[in-house]
């Protein structure tokens, strides 16, 4: 009787789990771009319409009413079409393969240098941005580029929900064999029926938001062997941590 490949059955299964998977977001990803698809007929419709009466208008003032609301359509499909390209790029970054150029990196260093960047943004949002950072390097090996990219995003996320007049606080250190890094802010905070989904794409709780970012920054952590999560409190803002390995051969 041939013993059977358990190596292969594995495979087999974790390539149904991926088409499984792949099919699940496309569905997903669908959902997301078909309205504003039909925003976009539904304004371009319109705009079709609003020519032609012009063509027909005998009134210069009447002509005139009529190309300013087509222009305020076109800027609505201009919008529209801006949020599909984000929608895809989101979800082209996140079904991509995650491939790191790691090197020893002190995450003081690559914080400062992050917080160094976004400070001007945060100035122009009357944003206070503190920074606490351990006393001793803290050494990982991660792939610097796209570590920025994973901090950026949150210091964003934190901005858009503090809005104006508030704290960003990253801090860092260290748990045990990990690296620890704190984003806080002194937002509204979220719901607690929203935070269990917070990390799954698609799933946004601001209604401009492609729901691609925090599931991507989850998909790179996890890809550096690390784990993101996030406590918040209604009223009390929001802390998302990532956890990463420290190296230990110095």
């Amino acid at each position: 009787m041939p013993v059977p490949d358990h190596d292969s059955s594995s495979k087999q299964d974790l390539s149904s789990r991926q088409v499984e998977e792949l099919a699940r977001l496309t569905g997903e990803l669908a959902h997301e771009i078909k309205n504003p698809l039909s925003t976009v007929k539904v304004n371009l419709k319109l705009i079709a319409e609003e020519l032609d009466c012009v063509d027909s208008d005998t009134g210069a003032g009447d002509s005139r009413q009529r190309l300013a609301r087509a222009k305020r359509k076109l800027t609505v499909i201009q919008q529209e079409t801006d949020r599909l390209e984000k929608i895809l790029e989101g979800f082209l970054k996140y079904v991509g393969r995650t491939e790191l150029n790691t090197a020893r990196t002190d995450i003081n260093e690559l914080v400062g240098e992050v917080v160094d960047f976004y400070f001007p943004q945060a100035r122009s949002h009357s944003i206070t941005l503190r920074q606490s950072l351990n006393e001793s390097p803290l050494i990982c090996k991660v792939d610097s580029a796209v570590m920025k990219q994973v901090l950026l995003n949150l210091f964003i996320n934190a901005q858009q929900a503090i809005d104006r007049d508030g704290e960003v606080i990253i801090r860092t250190g260290k748990s045990g064999t990990d690296v620890r890094i704190t984003v806080s802010d002194t937002g509204p905070g979220i719901s607690p029926d929203k935070l269990p989904r917070l990390f799954q794409p698609f799933f946004s709780s601001r209604p401009d938001g492609t729901g691609l970012g925090l599931a991507t920054a989850k998909r790179i952590i996890e890809a550096h062997g690390g784990k993101i999560s996030v406590a918040s409190e209604p009223g009390k803002g929001t802390a998302f941590t990532i956890e990463l390995p420290l190296l230990t051969e110095q």
